[in-house]
């Protein structure tokens, strides 16, 4: 099967091929293939006549999962404008940075939001800006209970107030009897300007094409066709789709004419066990921590998976532990993968259905992957370095302000990661280059030794960071989220021992409830560090 050559052409394609088949759904509703390509109609339209933005502007989302996200991305893609995802968890003064550098001229905001981007909403380029409720688009007698179900549990919210805002029912309304114009558009012009996590340094956007991002989808289909993975699934996605790895899984089950269940609040585990065993899935995308998680939550693990065919990870590394919990509880292996958001953003994905430790699989069709040594030469198989990475779903470069810096270098992309290649192809990914610890004149890799801890029965979560030593130049520091309140420091220490070389043995170790994250669950090690810097004179 075909996939169109541009976003904007999907929903129509998808629309033809699947008709009534539901797209998408949440809280009990759903949202046809043709119903996605009525309604993103009429937001393009909306833009069209209703605004003076043109082709190639930026607008912001800040939405969680539910049905109006792809509606409005749709919509926006088929007016021509570039799409800027945005966190639900951003602080005011984080939306004044992230509209002003992205030039964004328009926001389309959740309610329970928007009491944010007022506050500075003045001090920025937006000029629209369209409000939604969570039941927007479910019936009208079901519209007003859901909406206020959700609002007595969320309480209350600070008021806000646009001077020109517009509702999204209002928008759908007004549109009915209006037409889309398709302007003009070319593979190359950039859909998304998706921002990094910025977990090691300040967020950068990174400008994905329609080219960048159809090439992905067609890579991921056909490495996961090994998984016999065929037309007509059901994707159960707690991920946000202002992720770029959450967005590219949907779109690719989209293309597909999948049914994707979207979980506005992925954090409330009883809910999200419920709605996996209504809508039963044979298709899960998560993160590390999520699973965990979930396979600790009872209500969770006492589900009927029978169904489950392919668990996808990705975003961070998954711990061998979590592999093996996941499975037990299960019966589904996790398929991981490798990718970066300025990949667009997938780089290699494991052979379906076989366990891979440590390994996230061979890189995708049409991508190529080198490990380069200090001096920029190319090392042998089996040799440790870092990660360049070349193919289609490149980027085209990172977007400042109104200018365009260029990431690439002769058509490679620097990951930052460290990493090595094995003898069938296969990539192992170490480390983050900024985040290797240097201590007595050896490299430690964090990730290694938290895969270990973590293996300790009872040790759920653990992150590890290095910090000044005057002896050492980096000691070994490691946080423990632990399930055994009796579980000490010389406990963990005892258990390195027997499994790490001395000098990867943590020096310090700190219990904690829970670990700093970003909003897909990666763990912040750089704030862990900050923390530590901060207390380090008071134990002077």
């Amino acid at each position: 099967m075909l996939i169109p050559a541009s976003l904007c052409d999907l929903p129509s394609d998808l629309s033809h091929r699947f008709g009534e088949r539901p797209a998408f759904g949440h809280l009990g509703e759903s949202l046809s293939y043709v119903e996605l390509d009525i309604l993103s109609r009429r937001v393009a339209a909306w833009f069209q006549h209703n605004t003076d933005l043109q082709p190639g502007e930026r607008i912001a989302l800040q939405l969680p999962n539910i049905m109006q996200y792809p509606v409005v991305l749709f919509g926006a893609l088929r007016a021509g404008l570039i799409v800027v995802s945005t966190s639900p968890s951003y602080t005011p003064e984080e939306l004044e940075r992230h509209f002003t550098q992205s030039g964004a001229r328009a926001l389309v905001v959740y309610d329970a939001f928007a009491w944010k981007a007022a506050r500075i909403l003045a001090r920025t380029p937006i000029e629209y800006v369209i409000t939604t409720r969570i039941a927007d688009l479910h019936p009208r007698w079901k519209r007003w209970p859901v909406n206020m179900k959700v609002r007595y549990r969320r309480g209350k919210t600070p008021a806000y107030r646009f001077h020109a805002g517009s509702t999204f029912k209002s928008v759908l309304e007004l549109e009915t009897g209006r037409f889309w114009e398709p302007p003009l558009f070319h593979a190359q012009d950039v859909a998304l300007l998706q921002y990094t996590g910025g977990t090691t340094g300040p967020a950068k956007g990174a400008m994905l094409t329609h080219a960048s991002l159809i090439s992905n989808i067609h890579q991921l289909r056909t490495r996961l066709s090994e998984a016999g993975l065929e037309e007509g699934q059901r994707l159960f996605q707690p991920l946000p789709l202002y992720h770029g790895y959450s967005l590219t899984v949907v779109l690719l089950m989209m293309s597909l004419g999948s049914y994707v269940e979207l979980i506005p609040d992925p954090r409330n585990l009883r809910q999200l066990a419920k709605a996996f065993e209504k809508i039963n899935p044979t298709v899960i995308a998560g993160v590390n921590p999520l699973f965990v998680a979930l396979s600790q939550h009872a209500e969770f693990t006492q589900l009927d998976f029978s169904s489950l065919r392919l668990t996808i990870s990705g975003g961070m590394a998954l711990t061998e532990s979590t592999a093996n919990r996941w499975h037990q509880v299960t019966g589904c292996v996790i398929t991981e993968g490798y990718g970066l958001t300025e990949c667009s953003p997938v780089v290699s994905v494991a052979e379906p259905g076989r366990m891979h430790p440590g390994s996230v699989g061979r890189p995708l069709p049409d991508t190529q992957v080198r490990i380069i040594g200090d001096n920029g030469e190319v090392l042998p198989t089996g040799e440790t370095g870092r990660i360049q990475v070349k193919g289609p779903q490149l980027m085209a470069g990172y977007w400042d302000g109104m200018a365009i810096r260029s990431g690439l270098s002769g058509g490679w992309f620097a990951t930052g990661d460290i990493g090595q290649l094995d003898d069938r192809g296969e990539l192992r990914v170490i480390e983050r280059e900024q985040e290797v610890i240097h201590s007595a004149g050896f490299k430690v890799y964090p990730t290694e030794l938290e895969n270990v801890i973590s293996d300790h029965p009872g040790i759920l979560e653990c992150a590890v960071i290095g910090v000044p030593d005057e002896e050492l130049g980096e000691s070994i520091k490691a946080y423990i989220v632990a399930n055994n309140p009796r579980l000490t420091p010389r406990d963990v220490r005892d258990y390195c021992r027997e499994r790490l070389t001395s000098y990867k043995v943590p020096r310090s170790v700190e219990f904690c409830r829970d670990l700093p994250r970003t909003s897909i669950g990666k763990v912040q090690r750089r704030r862990l560090r900050d923390q530590a810097l901060s207390e380090m004179p008071k134990l002077r």
